[in-house]
């Protein structure tokens, strides 16, 4: 069975399903279970990814579990050792930090891109029009924060738009910046097209120009510590397939 592990506890979940797996198989990285591989991924993939596991399994029979999180704190905990067969991260910065340290085999692809929206509550109570209305006073801003991807991109078109932003918030992942807008606790808050997607009619997009001049790229590869690495190269292979092409492209991401 596939399952869905979040960033927090994720190292210790981690090691745990390590720890319980068989060695009946083996990659080139040591003996494992062949049947099962670990994937460390930017929250923003949280839902094309879970879908695409359930797809992945049924026809290879290998079980996938993710850790989705924020890049930084995934790639901090692959330093340290934390457990891992593949890592997708929503910008080439923190991918650059694991190839830098020589941990992943090979170099990683650009399967994805991603650009900011402002996303409110449904109907856009406030009159969100463009970067300029999130500087106004009684707007309840939040953002990303600047180490993670999407606070990153946030910076940049902030100066590019020549903007103050003020937030009461900064959220460590995209998803929680989407979730204090939907459950109220924010009048609006800067997302990715696809979490603005994802989510649906429980909240109002707002495009800007400046988001089109800031566009991340999403980066993937396997781990040189994998224990199952030709499994996890089949997971790389099929994230960048045209099955996984068009899955995320229906999520709202780009093509690099």
């Amino acid at each position: 069975m596939k399952s869905t592990l979040t960033t927090t506890g994720a190292l210790t979940a981690v090691a745990t399903l390590m720890l319980s797996a068989c060695s009946s198989g083996s990659g080139n990285g040591g003996e494992s279970d062949s049947g099962s591989i670990i994937v460390f991924a930017a929250a923003s993939l949280n839902q094309v990814f879970a879908d695409l596991g359930e797809s992945f399994e049924e026809e290879t029979g290998i079980s996938v579990d993710f850790s989705f999180g924020g890049s930084p704190d995934l790639a901090a905990q692959m330093q340290a050792g934390a457990p891992a067969d593949v890592f997708a991260s929503a910008n080439e910065r923190n991918m650059d930090k694991m190839t830098d340290e020589e941990l992943m085999e090979g170099q990683p692809q650009r399967f994805a891109t991603n650009a900011l929206t402002i996303v409110t509550a449904p109907d856009n109570p406030r009159d969100v029009e463009d970067l300029h209305s999130l500087s106004a006073d009684d707007i309840s801003l939040v953002i990303c924060a600047p180490e993670v991807p999407c606070g990153a991109a946030t910076q940049e078109v902030a100066e590019l738009a020549g903007v103050d932003l003020s937030p009461v918030s900064e959220e460590n992942a995209v998803t929680d910046v989407l979730g204090k807008v939907t459950s109220g606790q924010a009048d609006a808050g800067l997302v990715y097209v696809t979490d603005a997607t994802g989510a649906g009619d429980d909240v109002t997009a707002v495009d800007f120009p400046e988001a089109a001049e800031v566009i991340n790229n999403y980066p993937i590869g396997v781990l040189k510590s994998s224990k199952n690495s030709e499994a996890a190269g089949q997971w790389v292979d099929y994230v960048v397939s045209d099955t996984g092409r068009d899955a995320l492209a229906d999520a709202g991401f780009g093509t690099p």
